[in-house]
């Protein structure tokens, strides 16, 4: 089939390079994509806006596509999947009533409260409401965790260890810095325990879950410095006990349960982003597509062709899907900009890809590229690699890793040197 991807992130290179090794692709649209997705087999980037679902459904018809997948969030809370799937066409994704739960971080914990799913308490305050906002928080007290409402970029969560903190990320939003996305804030009890990340497919009430997997949101070592999009992960995950992790697929079957009890016709992936509390697993936020950077380190341990499962997915067979998994660890870290998650420079030429993916089982996926006027590969972004490793143990993916890692160079990369050290650690000492 053809297939339309949009995205440019290293969660669509993933998604585009392992859609490609399906002997059920046949050519495969990637509307932005990056430097990555345009050297992948069978695939070709074209300029259309992922975010338009006219421009989406009109480029669909014209060529033969028979499934879009939709990788970003933002086209999913504008109604894309919706666009396409009246046309008759298959789409990987959720319809915007679906993307509230990630579009409105409001919606989501109302919706979590009323169908019983553990959460953190929470206050929601609009932009009219703004004294009582403060006076509410001061109640509260720190540590305490501040969330623009609707879509900031990754960058409107703060969890904020004292007072001063919370109220400048309060007034961040009131005044503006994140649009209409921080006009209703949402301050959130702050929870302690080891975060970690489940994503299932649903489809109606059938949930199929992937790997469970932990994400490193800090910018520096040691879980230090401001949150970004995700600076590494591994997969599976060690420290997770055996009830928690049911108590997580009980949850997310809730879910799943609980949007077809109001009506909502999902049909994509739900990434659960969890706290492990001493009172049990409580969910911190929902996201209703693939996680970035879970998705650089899942696919590769993915047995089960990709364009089988996703059509099955939109295509109301999920039930048939089984999905197998390669027993080997996974490590994936991010290689960024200096600078991010706050201003970069952009355009240096990227070195080194071809020997690091000459290491058996190590996968680089291109986030933050493109190819500049010179035919080099060049920086565009502050996530600019992913470079994932699978091996048989986690001390030989992580060997592996930073040592494909090295093989890679740009002016200004850095990256954290203690991603996956926590599947090293014994649960008690985290």
């Amino acid at each position: 089939m053809n297939i339309l991807v949009i995205g440019s992130g290293g969660r669509e290179h993933a998604i585009v390079r392992y859609l490609a090794k399906s002997e059920l692709s046949t050519l495969i649209y990637v509307a932005p994509g990056n430097g990555g997705t345009a050297s992948e087999p069978k695939t070709v980037n074209v300029e259309i806006d992922g975010e338009n679902p006219e421009q989406v459904v009109d480029f669909a018809r014209k060529h033969n596509i028979e499934l879009v997948v939709i990788g970003p969030e933002a086209p999913l809370v504008a109604g894309v999947a919706d666009a396409v799937r009246a046309e008759g066409i298959l789409a990987f994704g959720p319809g915007a009533s679906g993307a509230r739960l990630e579009g409105s971080k409001a919606f989501s914990k109302d919706f979590m409260v009323r169908h019983h799913i553990p959460t953190a308490s929470y206050h929601v305050f609009t932009s009219h409401e703004a004294k009582r906002a403060f006076e509410v928080l001061d109640e509260m007290g720190a540590p305490v965790v501040i969330k623009a409402d609707g879509l900031a970029g990754g960058k409107g969560v703060t969890v904020a260890e004292d007072l001063k903190t919370a109220r400048s990320a309060l007034e961040e939003c009131f005044d503006g810095r994140f649009g209409e996305a921080g006009d209703t804030v949402v301050l959130e009890e702050y929870l302690t325990g080891p975060e970690c990340s489940l994503l299932v497919f649903i489809e109606g009430a059938t949930m199929v879950p992937l790997a469970p997997a932990q994400d490193h949101k800090r910018v520096g070592e040691g879980d230090t410095g401001p949150n970004t999009g995700g600076m590494g992960v591994y997969s599976p995950l060690p420290l997770l006990y055996r009830d928690e992790y049911l108590s997580m697929l009980d949850m997310m079957q809730k879910v799943a349960d609980a949007l077809v009890a109001d009506g909502i016709d999902f049909r994509g992936v739900l990434y659960g982003g969890f706290m492990l509390t001493e009172t049990g697993p409580k969910v911190l936020e929902f996201n209703v597509r693939f996680g970035d950077p879970e998705t650089q380190v899942l696919l590769p341990r993915l047995k089960t062709d990709l364009v089988e499962v996703l059509s099955a997915v939109a295509s109301g067979n999920l039930a048939s899907v089984n999905l197998r998994w390669d027993m080997l660890d996974g490590v994936s870290v991010v290689m960024a900009s200096k600078g991010y998650p706050d201003s970069i420079e952009k355009g240096f030429e990227i070195t080194g890809i071809d020997r690091a993916e000459a290491i058996e089982d190590v996968s680089v996926f291109q986030a933050g590229t493109a190819v500049d006027a010179k035919g080099r590969l060049v920086t565009s972004g502050g996530r600019v690699l992913n470079v994932t490793a699978l091996a048989p143990t986690f001390e030989a993916a992580i060997d592996k890793v930073y040592r494909a890692v090295k093989e890679i160079g740009f002016d200004g990369a850095f990256y954290r040197r203690d991603i996956g050290q926590k599947a090293l650690t014994p649960r008690k000492e985290l």
